[in-house]
């Protein structure tokens, strides 16, 4: 089986929305969540969903639901204290549900709503082929690394240089097992999964997705994810 866990079990502070998570305002009529949800829902692929929403909002979340008829949403599950527990939740949860042995995650923001269809697809066949599967763009711009002294220490090839986004996806059980591994020895607070994988040495694939795959973080993020959409409502982006 192949599995969406989307997590947003955070408020998105850096939004200063004035009432509501970042993942629950609104876009033409729908919650941002919901927009990335039906991607998945949608897919022929995918065979189920975990949501992984702050506390207070899963009776929204299930509002929601039944409201849109997201129908592969098999649980909606409360976020942890760091974005890599909220995402253990929602793994855990798939593996409540499905089981781990032989099915694939594909472990997504809530608040990126701008990939396609073909991501999808080609991320689930980079796990039957590779074990994995990290959604990149390509860096359009040259990449510098400083040092803690905010000096540049190094310039990698651009052509060598890419920007992790998501969905990053693996074998449920793999992904499992290396959470457990690092909650056991306290790891609890890895920025994201590929980071995570990497750091117990794991092999990873990279996939290339679209450009304008952005996480909605910020104001801007939402002004440009409405400008997008409002382009391809009116079909003038492919």
């Amino acid at each position: 089986m192949n599995i969406a866990v989307i997590f947003a079990g955070g408020v998105g502070k850096r939004m200063k929305s004035k009432d509501k998570p970042k993942q629950f305002l609104m876009v033409h009529g729908k919650p941002i969540i919901v927009h990335t949800i039906e991607l998945f829902e949608n897919h022929p692929e995918i065979d189920g969903i975990i949501c992984v929403i702050v506390k207070d909002w899963i009776p929204y979340m299930e509002e929601m639901k039944y409201r849109y008829r997201l129908d592969k949403i098999k649980a909606i599950v409360s976020g942890g204290e760091t974005g890599q527990m909220s995402i253990y939740n929602g793994l855990c949860a798939a593996e409540k549900n499905f089981g781990a042995e032989g099915n694939i995650v594909l472990i997504h923001d809530g608040v990126r709503p701008l990939i396609d269809s073909e991501t999808i697809s080609n991320n689930i066949a980079s796990v039957k082929k590779y074990g994995t599967a990290i959604t990149c763009t390509v860096a359009k711009e040259t990449v510098i690394l400083v040092d803690k002294d905010n000096n540049v220490s190094e310039v990698p090839s651009r052509e060598q240089s890419r920007f992790a986004k998501a969905p990053q996806s693996f074998w449920l059980k793999e992904i499992l097992d290396v959470e457990r591994q690092a909650i056991n020895e306290g790891k609890t607070d890895m920025i994201d999964s590929c980071t995570l994988m990497r750091h117990y040495g794991k092999k990873l694939n990279v996939v290339v997705g679209p450009n304008e795959n952005i996480k909605i973080t910020t104001p801007d993020d939402f002004y440009i994810f409405r400008a997008l959409y409002d382009a391809r409502e009116n079909q003038q982006l492919e």
